[in-house]
């Protein structure tokens, strides 16, 4: 088949704009355009799926995306979706992103007909210093309001439920810290299987653990048969901020599991920007020679 690109003619000049045509042309990006692009079409497909929990687990992994606008951006706009879920799931992601812009809409979230997104919302205000958090745990402690007036009808049987109360105390890390923040759809999955939930605890608790076996171990668990310990491995290689595990963990945005699928995709976008920016980078290499002085 003749090529429609031009060809080479004499010159420097014209013979590198033949280069950059065959280039561009020929489809030769490079691979890290090309995985973080993809890794940003899973995100943003999951946020629009129809089914609540793949919609709430891809907006829940754009929490390990700290100071990235576009996915501040999705999260904020995810806060207004019809499911609470969902909303939960935005409420949790800007706190772990410490988006302070985000602020006005966490506090709106306060006033949500439901109480896990309320107290999300709290939560995550808390880890921006925003004030406003501690009315809500004002009234779950003492069943009224700030000022003395008291909760009443929908107001107190939306802090007093059980269930939902329950449920908090476990993805905010109050009954179980290494399980902080992991959002209801994560929290129904590991109540399904005791020693699932201590390997996914332990891969977290591994992320800021300085040892090389440590890092391998947590590789090897991105491909666990649960897949609960998956994504805890996946989030922990992510915070680890090493772009040279992005060939490693690339793989794991084909898993069969959606909720896998979206904290990879999380991940690899981590990874790619730590790889490019050189901020990034610099703080990277300072961690390792501080890392690499520590007596052994």
């Amino acid at each position: 088949m003749q090529s429609n690109l031009p060809r080479p003619r004499k010159g420097v000049f014209a013979l590198f704009l033949w280069g950059a045509a065959l280039l561009l042309g020929g489809g030769l990006l490079p691979a890290a355009v090309t995985r973080q692009q993809r890794a940003w079409d899973i995100l943003a497909s999951g946020a629009k799926e129809k089914g609540v929990l793949k919609r709430a687990d891809a907006v829940r992994a754009l929490g390990l995306l700290p100071h990235d606008a576009r996915a501040r951006m999705m999260a904020e706009k995810a806060l207004g979706d019809d499911h609470a879920d969902v909303r939960a799931g935005a409420a949790t992601a800007l706190g772990e992103m410490h988006s302070v812009e985000s602020i006005p809409g966490l506090v709106k979230a306060l006033s949500d007909k439901d109480p896990i997104v309320v107290l999300e919302a709290a939560h995550s205000l808390l880890a921006l210093q925003d004030q406003e958090a501690y009315d809500v745990y004002y009234a779950v402690l003492t069943g009224e309001q700030k000022g003395g007036r008291g909760l009443i009808g929908q107001e107190r049987e939306m802090l007093y439920d059980p269930k939902k109360l329950a449920e908090f105390s476990i993805e905010t890390g109050l009954g179980f810290v290494p399980f902080a923040g992991y959002g209801v759809a994560a929290y129904k999955a590991v109540t399904k299987g005791g020693a699932d939930q201590a390997r996914a605890a332990a891969a977290q608790v591994l992320a800021k653990d300085p040892d090389p076996r440590s890092l391998e171990a947590l590789v090897v668990a991105t491909s666990d048969h649960s897949s609960v310990v998956r994504i805890a491995a996946l989030r922990a290689v992510a915070t680890r901020g090493d772009p040279r595990l992005l060939i490693k963990i690339e793989p794991s945005m084909d898993d069969k599991q959606d909720a896998v699928r979206y904290v990879a995709a999380a991940a690899v976008i981590r990874l790619s920007e730590v790889r490019t920016s050189p901020r990034l980078s610099a703080a990277k290499h300072s961690l390792d020679s501080t890392r690499s002085q520590k007596p052994q």
